[in-house]
């Protein structure tokens, strides 16, 4: 969960900032670019991947939180401190004027795949919605703010029947490690995916689909893993 305020540890709190400048710099790729590191080894730092000598969680060690402070000009012990109070307030603040609020695609992919990324048997896709704040604050009770909320057309039948392909999924890119159990929109390689992600101690993350057609599968740490989003609101449309 993004906002962590009170007894986060230190590596919480480092995930946490770390999400924060993937946000202002555009996304894992861009801060990646930014810090002259892999796009892969940013994505471990997110997620905290198992070490597979240690078995242990990835940390990050104080010489490369300094680093990291450096390149992206933050002020020194910037990565050690919680910042998510005043962003919540400003999120708030954001939605609260009255004005519709625009969701639009989900920037990485949609089109023609910007990114790279591939959403195999996508039968379409939805470019945008407006919506008044009151929908949000009714509708979508957990998210990190207005402004990270994207859609994302729904793709493949490995999830039904929580939805259909070309249903509607509303996602929040301020989410971009997979730190609790739930579902979320990531990418393996330029290959994207809308699973369940569940941490099992020792092993990983386990990939699970809700049709039980399609069998489980774990994320391990050589895998070029990405999360984009988590999955906060889905429909399941039918014919009548």
């Amino acid at each position: 969960m993004l906002f962590n305020v009170g007894m986060a540890t230190n590596p919480e709190i480092h995930r946490d900032n770390l999400q924060r400048l993937a946000n202002e710099f555009g996304g894992v790729r861009k801060l990646a670019e930014k810090l002259g590191k892999s796009d892969s080894q940013v994505s471990q730092w997110l997620n905290a991947s198992l070490n597979s000598g240690t078995g242990k969680p990835r940390g990050m060690r104080p010489d490369t939180a300094r680093f990291i402070e450096q390149q992206c000009s933050k002020a020194r012990g910037w990565m050690d401190e919680s910042h998510s109070q005043s962003l919540e307030i400003t999120t708030i603040d954001k939605y609260s004027e009255g004005e519709d609020v625009e969701i639009k695609q989900f920037h990485e992919v949609g089109g023609a795949m910007g990114a790279g990324v591939l959403l195999r048997d996508q039968p379409g896709e939805i470019h945008s919605w407006h919506v008044s704040p009151d929908w949000i604050s009714k509708n979508v009770r957990s998210h990190t703010g207005a402004a990270n909320l994207c859609i994302v057309t729904g793709f493949g039948d490995s999830m039904q029947p929580l939805y259909n392909p070309g249903d509607p999924l509303l996602v929040d890119i301020g989410v971009k490690s997979a730190e609790h159990d739930g579902i979320y929109f990531f990418r393996i390689g330029n290959e994207g995916f809308i699973k369940r992600l569940q941490r099992i101690p020792g092993i990983g993350l386990m990939a699970i689909s809700d049709n039980k057609l399609y069998e489980k599968w774990t994320i391990t740490p050589e895998m070029d893993f990405e999360v984009f989003a988590k999955i906060v609101k889905v429909w399941c449309g039918s014919d009548r």
